[in-house]
């Protein structure tokens, strides 16, 4: 029997689930905290527990797929490896005069002389011994190289160039030649600035990429698992972990796009919007006739917007672990700040009950009620005298804010000392979240429930009502925040995203929608036309008064928990290519712009004919260096031609777009 192994590692549990191939099914599933310090212990024991009581062994293991937030994680924390950047024909004083190197992901940016023009043409022969230098003068520097040149999508001449040299002068008896991103190889559209930033961030990724799937290689080898290991993509489809260590940008949004296709999967459903309730975040995107819709403007993460196909979705601060607050007089905030569940901390530190005994009894800490910092035990690099003093304040167990702050001289500047250690994951805070209220209202129970009714108390008092009337309005707020996000989504791709806090007006037709209006002569219903598919753990709790509030079908499918490490299975293979058709001059001859290159025929069908001819060859080639197996090729055709006549009525033609597409199922061994 052939199982495929599903892996998620999400921001609070790394999920594992086992799947039959043949029919889809689920057989076990596992989940374990998400460890940050090592990724290897959560996948480690999400594993082992999948197989524990399950006749299935290791040994049976013949195809492992992964989803990973790490590309995702990195861009939006800043991290990476130190890369060079060479553009090729850029202009560097229009480059300073809008501002654009902030774009550029590094400082460290060669320009060099060559490029070519919109027509594939070169417009100035390629500075070699400029490049010789600089590959050179910084090979030592360096753990990656990103080439991006002017117009390369129509011509990667000088990009192919400048390539042969990096790895020819950096290769030794004694070293492989550094990792090379190109440009036209990760898209094939134009914006030359977004193709740099996107190659320079791809080039950054690799040997990111490389330790954890070197982790994740480690850890299965230990298991016993010797199957090939795939990695999702942020369109949702599957590429063997080899290809994604040359393109680990292509995994940005990889978590969104396998609860898409998790989702899918479980619920036998091919129109709908799909929310993915997790610790940290929710994300929304939307499945159309199979398959999710993806953002024709690329990837947005952080402050960069990339040139890679990613699924459409839109992702808001609100999950299980979002902390609970005060904001103001009676006013409670739900995220988007993740914090430690009080009732996870509990478990494994049982003293902090008496220290929210304590609270309960003194009355202390009304506005950080229930929270703690926890220091974590890793190498800090870089802190000032300030930060070590805290860290050594802090010492190996949890400690109170509000007796941290009342203890510290400045309290405030404390709290801020406090935040950027927990950005640099030496600290962890903890405070009341979802889960507690969960835990208290009885519908989840996997930790201490007495913390989380203590640290409700806390809270619960300020408000005057009781702890589980506090809870009910903590669930009911996080659905509300859903509702609100997915309204957001809805209007924001067909019209624009709004802006609720200065659009009073629509704000209050939203809050009657919802039924949280008072008493108005004004009655509104919003209705969703397609059915919600929830996923993520536990749902059951938070969207069923969601679909109520927008008039809609909910579907909660069995093993919506793990729908993530699911749809790391549930996907297929596919790559495109696409080749443009463009007329030269004044329609004098018909050019193809190729992968490798450019070619001049006679005519347009000449032109599709030979595209037919060499890209469905090579494509096949690359789907299976991909890990594809019983590859399917086909191409879409649009002749580009708009409604303007000129002369004696003769249509202007602009071009052929042919879209080439290879689709496979996953390869559960080296075939190729």
């Amino acid at each position: 029997m052939a199982i495929a192994l599903g892996i998620d590692t999400g921001g609070t549990y790394t999920d594992a689930v086992l799947v039959e191939q043949a029919s889809g099914e689920v057989m076990a599933t596992a989940k374990a905290l998400t460890t940050y310090h090592d990724l290897s212990i959560g996948i480690g024991g999400a594993v082992a527990a999948a197989f524990d009581g399950h006749s299935a062994s290791p040994a049976d293991v013949s195809l492992v797929g992964l989803s990973t937030t790490l590309a995702t994680n990195a861009i939006v924390e800043g991290r990476g490896h130190p890369v060079c950047l060479m553009l090729i024909g850029y202009d560097p004083e229009l480059i300073q005069q809008y501002g654009f190197q902030r774009d550029l992901v590094t400082q460290n940016v060669v320009y060099l002389r060559g490029g070519h023009d919109v027509e594939g043409e070169e417009v100035e022969p390629l500075d070699e011994t400029a490049v010789r230098e600089a590959i050179l003068a910084r090979q030592d520097q360096v753990q990656a190289f990103a080439v991006s040149s002017y117009f390369g999508v129509r011509n990667p001449a000088h990009e192919l160039r400048v390539r042969a040299l990096i790895e020819e002068l950096t290769t030794s008896a004694s070293r492989q030649p550094l990792p090379i991103t190109c440009g036209h190889e990760l898209t094939s559209r134009l914006n030359s600035v977004r193709r740099a930033t996107t190659a320079a961030l791809n080039a950054r990724l690799i040997p990111l990429l490389r330790e954890l799937i070197a982790t994740v290689r480690d850890t299965l080898d230990a298991l016993g698992i010797s199957a090939p290991l795939m990695i999702v993509k942020g369109d949702g489809s599957l590429v063997r972990a080899e290809w994604a260590m040359r393109r680990p940008i292509e995994t940005i949004l990889s978590g969104p796009a396998a609860s898409v296709v998790g989702a899918w999967h479980l619920a036998g459903r091919r129109d709908v919007w799909v929310v993915d309730v997790g610790g940290t975040t929710t994300d929304i995107a939307v499945l159309h006739d199979g398959r999710p819709r993806l953002n024709p403007e690329g990837a947005q993460v952080g402050r960069w917007r990339t040139m890679v196909q990613a699924v459409d979705a839109h992702t808001v601060g609100l999950g299980g672990d979002s902390l609970v607050r005060l904001d103001g007089p009676g006013r409670l905030a739900i995220g988007p700040r993740r914090v430690v569940p009080v009732c996870t901390l509990a478990s494994h530190h049982p003293g902090i009950v008496d220290q929210l005994r304590l609270q309960i009894g003194t009355g202390q800490g009304r506005g950080l009620a229930g929270q703690f910092a926890l220091a974590q035990q890793r190498k800090a690099v870089g802190l000032s005298d300030d930060d070590r003093d805290l860290l050594q304040h802090l010492g190996s167990a949890p400690q109170s804010l509000d007796v941290l702050v009342d203890k510290l001289r400045y309290g405030t500047l404390a709290l801020r000392r406090l935040e950027r250690l927990e950005a640099q994951r030496l600290v962890l805070r903890a405070g009341f979240t979802p889960t507690d209220a969960l835990h208290v209202l009885g519908d989840f129970e996997q930790w201490n429930a007495e913390a989380s009714r203590i640290a409700a108390q806390l809270l619960a008092a300020q408000l005057d009502l009781s702890p589980e009337a506090f809870c009910q309005r903590v669930i009911a707020g996080v659905s509300d925040q859903v509702t609100t996000a997915l309204v957001s989504k809805v209007l924001g791709d067909e019209v624009a995203l709004p802006d609720w806090e200065r659009e009073p007006s629509a704000m209050a037709l939203l809050a009657r929608a919802l039924g949280d209006a008072p008493a108005s002569d004004l009655d509104c219903r919003l209705t969703l036309r397609h059915p919600l598919v929830a996923v993520g753990a536990p749902v059951a709790a938070y969207l069923p008064r969601t679909a109520q509030q927008l008039d809609t079908e909910l579907i909660i499918p069995r093993h919506a928990e793990v729908a993530n490490a699911v749809g790391a299975v549930a996907g297929g293979v596919m790559l495109q290519q696409l080749v443009l058709i463009r007329p030269v001059g004044t329609n004098e001859h018909i050019r193809l712009h190729l992968p490798d290159g450019i070619r001049d025929v006679g005519s347009i069908e000449e032109g599709v004919a030979y595209a037919q001819e060499v890209i469905p060859a090579r494509l096949r080639a690359l789907a299976r260096q991909a890990g594809a197996d019983h590859v399917e090729i086909q191409m879409a055709r649009v002749d580009r031609a708009p409604s303007v006549r000129e002369g004696w009525g003769q249509e202007i033609y602009l071009g052929t777009d042919l879209t080439f597409t290879a689709v496979g199922r996953p390869s559960p061994a080296d075939s190729h």
